[in-house]
C-alpha cells in the first residue's frame, strides 16, 4: 500500500514539475532577466514558433511559390542568357540536370522554351523590351522575398526602385556564377589536381571536400539572404548560424525530393511528364518554407532579449497603447534635449522594459504623425529624434496629434448624422485634453535604465 502511495505521490510530482516547465518555458522565461545559454534556448524556441504562426509564413511561401512558377521560365532564361555570355552554358544546363535527374525529358522541354523565349526577347519590335520585360519578372519575384523578409522583420520600407533594380540585378549576375563555379571547383579538383600531384593520401581528403562543397555553397547562399536581403541591420553571426541549420534542413530535403524523382519516375508511363508537377511544387513551397524560417531563426536569435511580452497585443487596451506611446515620445525628447544619441526601437523596447512590438508600432504612428523623425546613426541602423520644437512640447499637444493621426472621412456624412451626440462628447473630450496643458514632455519622470534594471533584478529575486 505504502508503495503504491509512494508510486503515486512520485509521479504527481513529476507532472508539477512538467506543468511547471512548460508554463516557464511558453510565458515565465519572458520575465527572465538572466542571459545564459537556457534562458537564450528557450527564448529563441518560443520566439521563433510564435513569430512562425504570427507572421503566417506557409501563406507566405504559398504566395512566393505561385510568384516562383510564373517567374520560372524567365529566370532559367536569364540564368542561360548569362551563361552564354561567359559560354557556360553547358555546365548551366548540367547543373539542372543535376538537380533533377529523373526529368531530363521535362527540362530539355523548359529549356526549348527558354531558348524561344530568349529569341523572342532579342527580336521584338522594340529592342531590348524582352530583355526589359525579362529582368523585371525576375526582380519582381526578388521584390516579393524582400517584402516577406522585412514583413518578419517588422521593416516598414523598403528599398527604393534604384537600390532593388541595382541589388537585384547584381544577386542575378551572382547566382550562375556561383554555380558555374560549384559545377568548375568540382572538376578542377576531381581531375586537375589528382591527376596532376602524385600524391595518393590527398584522395579521400579531396572527396570529402567534394562531398561538403554542396553544403558549403547552400550555407553561404542561405547565410547572404539573410544577411543581405532584408531592409535591416543584420548580424552575420546570427545570419551564418541560420544558414548552417537550413543548408543541412536544405540538403535532406534535396535528398528525398531527388528520391522522390525516381519513385515518381515509375508513373511516368501513365501521367506523362505532368507526374513531376506536383512534386515540384512541394518542394518550391518546403524550400520557400525553410528560407522564411531561417528568416525567422535569425529574427530570434538577434532580438531574443528584447522581448519581454510575448502576448497578443491585438488584446491591448487603448489605455495602455495612450501610455506606451506618450512614454516613447518623453523618451525621445529627453535625449534630445540632454544632447544624447537617438535610440533605436531595439533600444528603447530593452532598456525601457516596453514590448518591442508595441515600441515599433507607436513609433509607426509617431512617424506618420509627424512628431518623430528617422535618423540614421549607421548604415541600416535608424534611431528616433523629435521632428518639432519640443522645449515646451506639452501632453496636451501630443495627444491631439497624436489621437488625430489617421484617416477622418472614411464614414460619409458622420459628423451631420451623430451630430447630437458629438456635440455631448466633443466639449467633455476638449476639456480632458485642456487638463494636460500644463504638463510638459520635459517634465515627466521616467525611470532610467539601470533603475528599471534594478527592479526586475529585485522582483525576480
Amino acid at each position: 500500500m505504502k508503495s503504491k502511495n509512494a508510486i503515486s505521490a512520485y509521479f504527481s510530482r513529476l507532472w508539477l514539475r512538467m506543468h511547471a516547465f512548460v508554463a516557464y518555458c511558453s510565458e515565465g522565461v519572458w520575465a527572465d532577466p538572466s542571459k545564459t545559454f537556457k534562458v537564450r534556448l528557450i527564448k529563441t524556441i518560443n520566439l521563433s514558433v510564435n513569430s512562425f504562426f504570427d507572421r503566417g509564413l506557409q501563406i507566405k511561401s504559398m504566395s512566393l511559390t505561385y510568384s516562383t512558377v510564373l517567374a520560372l521560365v524567365p529566370a532559367i532564361a536569364l540564368l542561360v542568357a548569362i551563361g552564354r555570355g561567359f559560354g557556360l552554358q553547358d555546365y548551366l544546363q548540367n547543373e539542372l540536370y543535376y538537380f533533377f535527374p529523373s526529368q531530363h525529358k521535362a527540362i530539355s522541354t523548359a529549356l526549348s522554351f527558354v531558348d524561344s523565349y530568349l529569341s523572342q526577347a532579342s527580336q521584338g519590335v522594340f529592342v531590348g523590351v524582352g530583355i526589359i520585360v525579362l529582368l523585371w519578372t525576375v526582380i519582381s519575384l526578388l521584390s516579393y522575398i524582400e517584402d516577406a523578409f522585412n514583413s518578419i522583420w517588422d521593416v516598414k520600407t523598403s528599398r527604393t526602385i534604384y537600390q532593388k533594380v541595382t541589388d537585384y540585378i547584381a544577386i542575378c549576375m551572382m547566382v550562375p556564377i556561383l554555380m558555374i563555379c560549384s559545377s568548375g571547383l568540382s572538376i578542377f579538383m576531381s581531375t586537375t589536381i589528382q591527376d596532376n600531384l602524385s600524391l595518393p593520401f590527398l584522395t579521400p581528403l579531396i572527396n570529402v571536400i567534394l562531398e561538403i562543397s554542396p553544403l558549403f555553397l547552400a550555407w553561404l547562399a542561405f547565410t547572404l539572404s539573410f544577411f543581405l536581403i532584408p531592409n535591416k541591420k543584420v548580424s552575420f553571426r546570427y545570419a551564418a548560424i541560420s544558414g548552417l541549420l537550413c543548408a543541412v534542413a536544405f540538403q535532406i530535403l534535396q535528398l528525398l525530393f531527388v528520391n522522390g524523382q525516381i519513385y515518381v519516375s515509375k508513373y511516368n508511363a501513365i501521367y506523362g511528364s505532368f507526374a513531376f508537377l506536383p512534386l515540384l511544387l512541394i518542394w518550391l513551397q518546403l524550400s520557400w518554407m525553410l528560407l522564411l524560417c531561417g528568416c525567422v531563426l535569425t529574427y530570434s536569435l538577434q532580438n531574443v532579449f528584447t522581448f519581454n511580452f510575448m502576448g497578443d497585443i491585438r488584446g491591448v487596451s487603448d489605455n495602455m497603447w495612450h501610455s506606451v506611446s506618450l512614454i516613447v515620445m518623453t523618451i525621445v525628447v529627453k535625449r534630445f534635449l540632454k544632447k544624447e544619441k537617438p535610440l533605436t526601437m531595439v533600444e528603447i523596447a530593452s532598456s525601457y522594459n516596453l514590448p518591442i512590438r508595441m515600441v515599433g508600432r507607436v513609433s509607426e504612428t509617431l512617424v506618420n504623425a509627424g512628431l518623430v523623425y528617422r535618423v540614421k546613426i549607421r548604415n541600416g541602423v535608424y534611431g528616433l529624434t523629435p521632428a518639432r520644437e519640443v522645449e515646451d512640447f506639452n501632453v496636451e499637444e501630443f495627444f491631439r496629434i497624436y489621437d488625430g493621426t489617421g484617416e477622418t472621412k472614411i464614414i460619409p456624412d458622420f459628423e451631420e448624422i451623430y451630430a447630437d451626440l458629438l456635440d455631448i462628447l466633443n466639449p467633455i473630450s476638449e476639456k480632458a485634453y485642456l487638463s494636460f496643458s500644463s504638463l510638459l514632455l520635459r517634465d515627466l519622470p521616467i525611470p532610467s535604465p539601470g533603475r528599471i534594471k534594478a527592479i526586475l533584478q529585485a522582483k525576480s529575486n
